[in-house]
């Protein structure tokens, strides 16, 4: 049995600039950091004894013969692109809701990807995980994603990640003292709307016309650097979240979806409340806010939005991981090779085992 477990993650600046239609042209940044919430990935081979050859159980539960016939798009398009074969039953479970801003299907696709080859015996490195979640999401199934969510949830950390005119990413940890990473940890608050979205949906509203909000997207990307020399120096860290007040205010004008009066609501009474400034997570529309807000003020922040869900969070630094790996799986996949896909008498053949 295999089981990965991959941190979802949180962007502050460059959102919008991670998408091969804009960095390919102009290249782009991020500045974004790993959390300690996670999707967890349970994979073993399944024993022979059922008519079906592939068991997932996410939300739903699906029992397939190939992976031609699975429903979900990341299961069934990575197994394709690793060419698995194998009898498999694979279970999602996560810490976060999907559809809410937190990365969480690239979250998956890296933690899968990361099974499988646990699954094969084999290790890989974060970059590898991160072009091929990336490959499989954006050229498989086609997904209007960017790319920095891939790359946080398989390295982990606060990084700054550039992304190149030719394609590549480099990933750059941002280096700052533990007294300071704490102290910007200690200003983070984050609150789920309980509005539920497909950030496609939310991008497809602005990403298939970038060049129309060229100067738009200038500006944040500027933003990474001045967050990063923020964090770096010993100036006040409240403006790091002028700085995100400022970046969000600028996100809100990328598309009609990004924001809606009920997310501009509650950003206001936080404001009101005291926090400095803040974001809706990923693509916007709903799902989690992000808020910064020094912690003197935090309970009254709370109090404001007490109907909204207060989840506590702090920085992962370890990226997409085997947590449990026991090999001792491959009893049944001898009878496999033995026998193809075809049905057999499981008991007559354990006897020999």
């Amino acid at each position: 049995m295999i089981i990965s477990r991959t941190p979802f993650r949180i962007s502050f600046f460059g959102g919008g600039t991670d998408y091969p239609s804009w960095y390919l042209k102009h290249g782009g940044s991020v500045l974004s950091t790993a959390i300690d919430k996670y999707c967890y990935i349970t994979l073993r081979y399944l024993p022979p004894f059922f008519e079906h050859n592939l068991r997932l159980v996410y939300s739903k539960m699906e029992q397939c013969r190939s992976f031609e016939e699975v429903k979900h798009p990341a299961v069934r398009e990575t197994l394709r692109f690793l060419n698995c074969t194998q009898n498999l039953e694979i279970h999602h479970d996560g810490d976060l809701p999907a559809r809410s801003g937190m990365g969480s299907s690239s979250s998956f696709t890296v933690g899968l990807l990361n099974a499988l080859y646990a699954l094969k015996g084999q290790m890989t490195s974060p970059h590898k995980l991160a072009n091929e979640a990336i490959h499989i999401e954006q050229e498989m199934i086609k997904e209007t994603v960017g790319s920095q969510d891939q790359i946080a949830a398989a390295y982990g950390g606060l990084n700054y990640i550039e992304f190149r005119r030719d394609g590549e990413f480099d990933v750059n940890p941002v280096t700052i003292p533990p007294a300071r990473y704490q102290e910007l940890s200690n200003h983070l608050m984050l609150f789920y709307t309980g509005i539920m979205r497909y950030a496609s949906e939310v991008a497809g509203s602005y990403v298939n016309d970038l060049e129309a909000r060229k100067e738009t997207l200038f500006r944040m990307n500027d933003m990474v650097q001045k967050g990063i020399g923020i964090l770096s120096s010993d100036d006040d860290i409240s403006l790091f979240g002028d700085l995100l007040d400022q970046s969000w205010q600028l996100k809100r004008q990328l598309g009609e979806k990004v924001a809606n009066s009920v997310v501009d609501g509650l950003y206001e009474r936080a404001r009101r409340a005291g926090a400095l400034g803040g974001k809706l997570a990923g693509a916007g529309g709903g799902g989690f806010l992000l808020l910064f807000a020094p912690p003197e003020k935090q309970q009254a922040v709370r109090k404001e939005l007490k109907e909204l869900l207060y989840v506590p969070f702090d920085f992962d630094r370890s990226g997409s991981q085997i947590v449990f790996y026991d090999p001792r799986l491959d009893d049944y996949r001898d009878i496999r090779d033995k026998h193809g896909n075809g049905r057999i008498n499981p008991f007559r053949e354990l006897e020999s085992i």
